[in-house]
């Protein structure tokens, strides 16, 4: 197991953000990890809501997906502010030209991925999710995928999410940026 301090070591102190379709961990592995790193945790959904001072799903039906992600690009780009911490994004985040302009230049996207079918039975779980609402999980989230993926790509880092304990995926994470540390 990797120690606390290897990636760090030679770490750059840009912010690490974890990027992904929805029901990936973003925000489970995202505290971990930021424990483990011993820095700050951020989840930008948690700082919209504190922001708008509604739930998403209320942004969504009220104001419509157009605003959140209004909303949502100019928060990002407030937490993304040089210091060293762990961001989760929401899993439209990304796909905002803007918003993914600003991660790979001045953060480091750590794509968080998971087939459709894994996701589908995490999410099924909670009723908060507005892109999922009265519509299939496993539909809407392939159809996603589809979309998504190829954008999700362009992060440097890409962690596979799979039916494993979240510890997995932290240490898939660590030794990543291990690596980066280390490449010139």
């Amino acid at each position: 197991m990797l120690q606390n301090h290897l990636p760090l070591k030679n770490w750059q102190g840009r912010p690490i953000v974890l990027i992904g379709l929805m029901g990936v961990g973003k925000s489970t592995v995202g505290r971990r990890l930021a424990a483990r790193l011993a820095l700050p945790f951020v989840d930008a959904d948690s700082e919209i809501e504190a922001a708008a001072d509604m739930a998403i799903a209320d942004i969504f039906e009220r104001f419509g997906e157009a605003y959140f992600r209004d909303g949502e690009r100019r928060v990002i780009a407030r937490l993304i502010d040089g210091t060293p911490k762990v961001i989760a994004t929401g899993g439209g985040a990304f796909i905002n030209a803007d918003t993914r302009a600003l991660i790979l230049e001045q953060a480091l996207a750590v794509w968080l991925d998971a087939s459709p079918h894994i996701l589908a039975e995490r999410v099924r779980r909670r009723d908060t999710r507005p892109l999922l609402r009265n519509r299939d999980p496993a539909e809407v989230l392939t159809e996603l995928a589809r979309v998504r993926n190829p954008i999700y790509a362009l992060a440097p880092i890409h962690i596979s999410s799979q039916q494993a304990p979240h510890e997995t995926t932290v240490a898939a994470i660590l030794k990543a940026l291990a690596n980066e540390a280390i490449e010139p």
